[in-house]
This record gives C-alpha cells, sequence and structure tokens, in this order.
C-alpha cells in the first residue's frame, strides 16, 4: 500500500529514465537541456517553463498559439503540448515527471526523453511540420494548399534545426536552444 506524504516532505522522488537508469528529478534544474546519463547517452531535458521559442521562432509560436485551440488548463498552446505530442509519437522514449505538488524546483512538469537535444529538437519540428500538413489538407483554397506544399518540398528540417540553433546561440550566452 502506498504511504501517504506532505508535498515537499522528500518521498519518493525518483524518475526512470527511457534507459532504465532511476534519477532522482530534484538534480534538474531550469538551465537544463540536456542530461549526461551514467548509461553513456545524453538525454534531452525539457521543463514545461521551458518557452516554445526554445525550438521555434517567436512568430512561429505566436501563429501556433492563434491557431491552435487547447481545451486543457493551459491558457495557450505551448511548451506542454509540444512534449505531449512527442510522448504520444514515441511514449517509450519519453518520461515525465509532475512536481506540481512539490516545492523547490521551480518547474511542475519535466520530461526527458531517450532522445538527445538535438534529435529532440528535428523531432519537435518534424510533428509541427506534419500538424501544419494536416490543418493545409483542411483549407478550401486550393492555392494555399499548392504553395504551402511546394514549399514543404524545400524544406530541410535538420538545416532548420541547424540554423535555428546556431542564432539562438548566437542571441545569448545564456539563451540557449539546446
Amino acid at each position: 500500500m502506498a504511504q501517504p506524504r506532505v508535498p515537499g516532505s522528500g518521498g519518493d522522488r525518483t524518475l526512470e529514465l527511457p534507459c532504465g537508469t532511476t534519477i532522482d528529478p530534484h538534480e534538474i534544474d531550469l538551465g537544463m537541456r540536456e542530461y549526461t546519463c551514467s548509461c553513456g547517452d545524453a538525454h534531452a531535458v525539457v521543463t514545461d517553463v521551458h518557452p516554445p521559442s526554445r525550438f521555434f521562432p517567436e512568430s512561429l509560436v505566436t501563429v501556433l498559439q492563434e491557431t491552435i485551440e487547447t481545451d486543457d488548463e493551459f491558457d495557450e498552446f505551448g511548451t506542454p503540448h509540444l512534449l505531449g505530442v512527442v510522448l504520444e509519437e514515441f511514449p517509450e522514449k519519453v518520461v515525465s515527471y509532475d512536481s506540481s505538488n512539490e516545492g523547490g524546483v521551480g518547474y511542475a512538469m519535466v520530461w526527458v526523453t531517450d532522445f538527445d537535444s538535438r534529435r529532440l529538437h528535428e523531432i519537435i519540428v518534424e510533428l509541427v511540420v506534419e500538424l501544419m500538413e494536416h490543418a493545409i489538407s483542411h483549407a478550401e483554397d486550393d492555392a494555399a494548399i499548392t504553395d504551402f506544399e511546394s514549399q514543404m518540398l524545400e524544406f530541410d528540417v535538420g538545416e532548420f534545426v541547424e540554423q535555428y540553433r546556431r542564432q539562438r546561440d548566437f542571441e545569448s550566452e545564456h539563451d540557449r536552444a539546446l
């Protein structure tokens, strides 16, 4: 039988990573974007307080927030939704920890993936492009559909991620899109 505990009392604070390694989620701080694991791999780390602009330019984030309606406790489309899509697509490759009833960590949710931060960035971009393709397929404007499809033929996810990460690293040494 599970033992009740007082929030923040330091009860069972473990998070089993996709590789099987167990860590204390309180080892994860707000600036962490990747966890170097004892298994030898680097695992991407995302918290609910990381802005979606970690993965996309603000202009696209604004479009996503204005376009995508959410029916949950969040005011607008954001990082929890992005990680929800990744979790849905790769349930065995993403683990999460809810610390909303605990104090002292600075985040309510943390996700750790089997992917490193760069691969996670690519996956998120790929999944949002799929979401956009699905949305445009319902448009009644054939010219818009054709235009979008031709743009997507020229879009290189890896190159976008490389350029965006380089741009983010350049803008601020402390605000990196790792």
